[in-house]
């Protein structure tokens, strides 16, 4: 049996409008008027259990001396404890915890290149501030000609600065967005443990957009979102022996 040296708990995660600042107030009326209320209520709730059931999980974790990596995260020390005390205060339930964990002896790590970050955001921003029809199709085909391609590039960044300051017999955490896919870029010594399954996450918000014609299964994934995680069960995409 190969001896693993470094662990990675995966975190797959679901944004809430908090964690979109000034995204979420365009983003909701659209996802209304395009969904319906009744649906985004739903939804809404489904996100809300899932960051409670994730909570309670790390709940009975120790995290004393854990490295903790977090989509969006451009700083470390100082810097990075205001971002995430301005994440609390916006109400963002991914802050809240990774506060609580910091609290708790977790260490937090740079994990992103800015320029990256700053150059997805005002992409997305473009589209959402366009004064035309016309402004905001070319604001969104600019985003969507470059939105892999930027993609890509933070995740190379995020695995490298992982391999880079996750140490021998350390732990660390990292909560991303369900569509990176950094697992694959990260070195073989590192065990990788999912706490939640990122391809399940990853198609709930995938078929939300469509509810109407995947109404069964998109609810049969929201109920595995909200469902709690069996601590001592195995964990999914644990990598095995190469």
């Amino acid at each position: 049996m190969k001896a693993y040296m470094r662990t990675l708990l995966y975190v797959p995660i679901v944004h809430t409008g908090a964690d979109l600042g000034s995204l979420a107030e365009n983003i909701t009326k659209r996802s209304i008027a395009e969904l319906g209320e009744e649906v985004w209520k739903e939804h809404i709730k489904t996100v809300e259990g899932f960051w409670e059931t994730i909570s309670r999980y790390f709940n009975n974790v120790d995290v004393s001396g854990v490295k903790i990596y977090q989509d969006g995260m451009v700083a470390e020390g100082e810097v990075g404890q205001k971002i995430v005390e301005e994440g609390v205060k916006s109400g963002s339930k991914n802050y809240e915890l990774i506060s609580r964990l910091l609290q708790k002896g977790a260490i937090l790590v740079k994990t992103e290149e800015f320029n990256l970050v700053r150059e997805e955001r005002d992409r997305l921003l473009a589209i959402t501030q366009a004064k035309s029809i016309s402004q905001k199709i070319i604001a969104f085909i600019r985003y969507k000609l470059t939105k892999n391609i930027l993609l890509n590039r933070r995740d190379r960044f995020i695995a490298k600065r992982i391999d880079k300051t996750l140490n021998q017999d350390e732990t660390g955490i990292i909560f991303i967005g369900a569509y990176h896919n950094i697992k694959k870029r990260l070195p073989k010594d590192i065990q990788i443990k999912e706490i939640k399954d990122a391809d399940k996450v990853r198609e709930y918000q995938r078929l939300l957009p469509f509810y109407n014609k995947n109404k069964e299964r998109f609810e049969e994934l929201s109920r595995y979102l909200v469902s709690e995680i069996n601590p001592h069960a195995k964990n999914y995409g644990v990598r095995g022996e190469a």
